[in-house]
C-alpha cells in the first residue's frame, strides 16, 4: 500500500478513495505556517500547488487563478473567477449531493427581488435603488482612493461594514494606513470622528463619559465620552485592560451608553473601527470572545505591493495628500438610506440554507463533516456569524450593482467574517493552524447551490 507524500499546509495530498467507492470527507491539514498576514514569506506556503501528476484534495482547493471573466449568478454553482468588485472569488469544491437545492437563475432572482419590493410597498423600484446606491458608493470610493493607496480588500471591508451597520477590527503592524482609512471614511460620509488611543491605564469612563460635579451650582453634569461619534477609532484596542474593553460591549451592541443610570443613545450611523497589534507583541491583552463576536468583520492587513509603496512616495513628494478632497461627501442620512437598501437586497431561501449549512459545519455538523475539525476548533461560529455572513453578502451585492445575493457574495469576505468567530484549541495554536485554512475547508465541504 503506497503512502501519500506530504504537502504544504493548505494543499494536502488527496487521500486514497475508500474501498466502497464513497467520497473521502474533507480534512484540515495537520499543521500551519503562520497566522500573521504581514509575514508574506510564511503566507506564501498556502498558495503552493501540488506536485505534478498529483491530485489535490477537493476539501481544501488552492486559490483560483485570477480571471477577467465576469461573475454571473447561475444555477450551476459558484463562480471561481474574480468577483464583480475585483477581489478573488470563492474557491469551490467538487459537486457533492446538495441538501440546499438549486439556486434560481439570474432572471428568476431578479423577478423575486421585484416581487419582494412590491410586497414591501416600497416607494422606489429596485432599479432606482441600485442607481442611487451606485452613485453614493462611487463617491465614497473616489474619496477613499484619494487618501489611501491600494488596499482594495480594506476598502471593500470598510464600506461593507458601514453600509451593513456593523463594526470592524483591523489587525496589522503599525504604518499600514489604518488611522488614515478611518479618517477618510468619516470625511467621505460627513460624519463626526473621534479617535481613542487605548493604553493600559485607560478607564471605561474615559470612553463612555462620566458625571462631573459643577461646584458653582452644586449639581452633577454629564460629559459624554468620545464614543459618542459616528465613526470611532479604537486604536490598539488590545493594549487596554479587559475591564475597559468590556465597556464597549453595550455601545457596540445596544448603540447606547449608560452614565449615572441614564441611557444616552449614540448618533446614527454608528461604527466602531478598532485596530490591534498582533498578539505576539508585548503589552497586549487578548480580546474577550464576547467582544470579538460583536465585530462584523476582522480584517488582517498585509504590506502594500512595491508599486503601491512607490505611488505613496510619489504622492508625498508631489504634495498630493495635502490637497483637499475634491469629491463631494455624502451625508449621514445617505448612509442610513444605504443601510436600509442593504436590508432590502433579496436573499433567496437557498442562500439562507447555504449559510446555515456553513455555520453548522463550523460546529462539527453540516452536510459533510470536516476531518480534524474537532481537534482544531473548540467553539464554532455562533448564530451571529450566520447573520454576519448574510448582511455582508447583501452589502457586497449592493456594491456589485445587484438586487439579490449570490453564493460568491457569501464567500467573498469569508475570512474577514469568520476568522475571529472560531475559537481554536490549544493543539491548533501549538501547530500554528491558520483559521483561514479551516474556513476554506468548511466552504469546500458545503455544496454550493
Amino acid at each position: 500500500m503506497s503512502t501519500q507524500p506530504e504537502q504544504p499546509y493548505g494543499v494536502p495530498a488527496r487521500p486514497a478513495a475508500p474501498a466502497d467507492g464513497g467520497q473521502v470527507p474533507p480534512s484540515i491539514p495537520p499543521s500551519g505556517t503562520g497566522r500573521r498576514a504581514h509575514r508574506p514569506e510564511q503566507r506564501a506556503a498556502f498558495e503552493l500547488a501540488p506536485d505534478a501528476g498529483q491530485q489535490q484534495a477537493p476539501a481544501v482547493p488552492s486559490a483560483p487563478a485570477p480571471s477577467s471573466a465576469p461573475v454571473q449568478a447561475t444555477g450551476g454553482g459558484i463562480a471561481t473567477g474574480n468577483h464583480a468588485l475585483g477581489l478573488p472569488g470563492t474557491p469551490s469544491g467538487e459537486s457533492y449531493p446538495a441538501p440546499t437545492g438549486s439556486l434560481p437563475s439570474r432572471s428568476e432572482l431578479e423577478r423575486e427581488a421585484k416581487r419582494s419590493a412590491a410586497a414591501d410597498s416600497r416607494e422606489s423600484s429596485p432599479e432606482a435603488d441600485l442607481e442611487r446606491a451606485g452613485e453614493l458608493l462611487s463617491r465614497v470610493t473616489k474619496t477613499f482612493s484619494q487618501r489611501v493607496v491600494g488596499q482594495p480588500q480594506l476598502r471593500v471591508a470598510l464600506v461593507s461594514t458601514l453600509v451593513a451597520g456593523g463594526h470592524i477590527l483591523l489587525e496589522s503592524v503599525p504604518g499600514l494606513a489604518k488611522t488614515t482609512a478611518a479618517q477618510t471614511l468619516a470625511s467621505a460620509v460627513s460624519g463626526s470622528f473621534h479617535r481613542i488611543q487605548c493604553t493600559p491605564d485607560l478607564m471605561p469612563n474615559d470612553i463612555i463619559g462620566t458625571q462631573v460635579l459643577n461646584y458653582s451650582t452644586g449639581e452633577m453634569t454629564t460629559q459624554l465620552g468620545p464614543v459618542h461619534a459616528n465613526i470611532v477609532l479604537l486604536d490598539e484596542i488590545n493594549r487596554s485592560s479587559a475591564k475597559t474593553q468590556s465597556a464597549m460591549l453595550e455601545a457596540m451592541q445596544e448603540r447606547q451608553t449608560s452614565i449615572g443610570g441614564v441611557v444616552y443613545p449614540l448618533p446614527k450611523p454608528f461604527m466602531v473601527l478598532a485596530t490591534q497589534n498582533p498578539i505576539e507583541e508585548e503589552g497586549t491583552y487578548v480580546l474577550p470572545e464576547a467582544q470579538m463576536d460583536r465585530f462584523l468583520m476582522k480584517e488582517v492587513l498585509t504590506y502594500p505591493k512595491p508599486a503601491e509603496e512607490a505611488d505613496v512616495l510619489d504622492r508625498i513628494s508631489k504634495g498630493t495628500f495635502g490637497k483637499p478632497i475634491t469629491t463631494p461627501p455624502i451625508s449621514t442620512d445617505d448612509v442610513l438610506w444605504l443601510q436600509g437598501a442593504v436590508e432590502r437586497v433579496y436573499v433567496d431561501p437557498v442562500i439562507k440554507q447555504y449559510i446555515v449549512a456553513l455555520v453548522n459545519t463550523s460546529r462539527g455538523g453540516g452536510p459533510r463533516p470536516v476531518q480534524g475539525l474537532e481537534r482544531h476548533v473548540r467553539v464554532g461560529a455562533s448564530p451571529r456569524g450566520g447573520i454576519a455572513l448574510m448582511r455582508v453578502a447583501q452589502a457586497i451585492a449592493l456594491q456589485a450593482g445587484r438586487t439579490y445575493v449570490t453564493p460568491d457574495d457569501v464567500g467573498l469576505l469569508r475570512h474577514a467574517v469568520l476568522r475571529h468567530r472560531l475559537v481554536l484549541t490549544y493543539d491548533a495554536l501549538a501547530d500554528d493552524v491558520a483559521p483561514e485554512s479551516i474556513i476554506d475547508a468548511i466552504f469546500a465541504a458545503v455544496p454550493t447551490p
